[in-house]
């Protein structure tokens, strides 16, 4: 037996399927009805307990660790799982997939992550969407203290530390890794750009390079304050930038906009966009639990992606110069592929600037 307890006092009982030890982290749903290996390994989930709302998990298994023509993972988002732990419904023990290697449980147990099933996984995110995420415990035995993991800078856990080069493009981009997935690698480097992939807090602006690339990445943009003081710098050099996720966030803070964290999130791959400037309606793969705050944008910018359901903030740029982010996945992975037409949208912004 399990259970689940978060920081009002509510529980939920369950069975263990994963690691036998006792979590805590910020409690978050992922609305999404397959990914689980891309989703588990994606590094914005750094700290997190994530609650999957499908009812059924696991029946496909979790596949190899063939690694491609660019040394990454084929089917995962980097080179280990980064949630803290795992609710759901039902768990499938049998699996079935012409990729699947092994159990999604043998898989959990090798990386050390605790998963509870058994869950009225409906009831929990109801009070997640009504009270907003909040702090839990996967208790099985000791109960752990509560641990937050917005107060901490997460993406200095999950940045690489030294610079690393793929492709051997003519243009050059360099690509600040706070948190990166592995399809954001591999989306650029097919477009024919050379990827310099450089730490979170690397002082790039001196490198020889065409344009800049921020990653996605964990937990509250504002603890990357090199983060910010380096694209701050490149603003002023024209380069076109282009960003994902957290990087729209630090976009908008480098630029002098506001962020601020989200009631319960946008984590599944049916998130509903609007593209301003068509009117256009996309669906996007979508995981992070901040945004940017459209009012606070200064002079020259403007917003350029909203989201449907509830109208925030999913994308930016500015109106004379080649900056612009989004604050969904382009590459997908898990997800739709709708939108990876912007990544030759930064192809073409690189080739405009000579």
């Amino acid at each position: 037996m399990a259970k689940l307890v978060l920081s009002d006092g509510t529980e939920f009982s369950g069975y263990s399927f994963g690691s036998n030890r006792s979590v805590s982290g910020e409690v978050v749903f992922n609305t999404g009805m397959v990914g689980y290996p891309e989703s588990f390994t994606d590094p914005s989930y750094r700290g997190q307990i994530l609650v999957l709302t499908y009812p059924l998990i696991g029946n496909y298994g979790v596949p190899g660790e063939d690694l491609d023509s660019f040394g990454l993972k084929k089917c995962f988002e980097s080179d280990s799982i980064h949630i803290r732990g795992l609710v759901i419904s039902d768990y499938s023990r049998t699996y079935n997939h012409w990729s699947s290697k092994r159990s999604l449980s043998e898989w959990l147990i090798e990386h050390n992550i605790p998963a509870i099933c058994g869950i009225d996984t409906r009831a929990l995110t109801k009070i997640l969407r009504e009270k907003g995420v909040m702090l839990g415990k996967i208790v099985l035995g000791d109960e752990p203290e509560l641990y937050d993991p917005n107060l901490d800078n997460l993406v200095s856990e999950v940045s690489v530390k030294e610079p690393i080069k793929y492709g051997t493009g003519e243009k050059k981009a360099v690509l600040v890794d706070c948190g990166c997935k592995f399809n954001i690698i591999r989306s650029l480097v097919e477009k024919g750009i050379q990827v310099i992939r450089v730490p979170w807090d690397y002082e790039f602006t001196n490198l020889d390079y065409d344009g800049l690339f921020i990653s996605n990445g964990p937990g509250d943009p504002k603890m990357c304050k090199a983060t910010i003081m380096n694209i701050r710098k490149a603003l002023r050099q024209d380069k076109p930038i282009m960003g994902i996720c957290l990087g729209n966030q630090l976009l908008a803070l480098a630029a002098g906009a506001d962020t601020y964290k989200l009631r319960y999130g946008h984590r599944s791959q049916n998130q509903p966009c609007i593209d301003l400037e068509t009117g256009r309606c996309y669906i996007t793969s979508q995981n992070h639990g901040y945004a940017v705050d459209t009012k606070t944008l200064p002079l020259g910018w403007e917003a350029w992606w909203e989201n449907a359901n509830d109208g925030t903030n999913e994308g930016i740029r500015h109106k004379t110069k080649p900056f612009c982010s989004v604050q969904f996945h382009p590459e997908a992975t898990p997800g739709p592929a709708d939108t990876s037409f912007l990544f030759d949208r930064f192809v073409e912004m690189l080739n405009e600037n000579r």
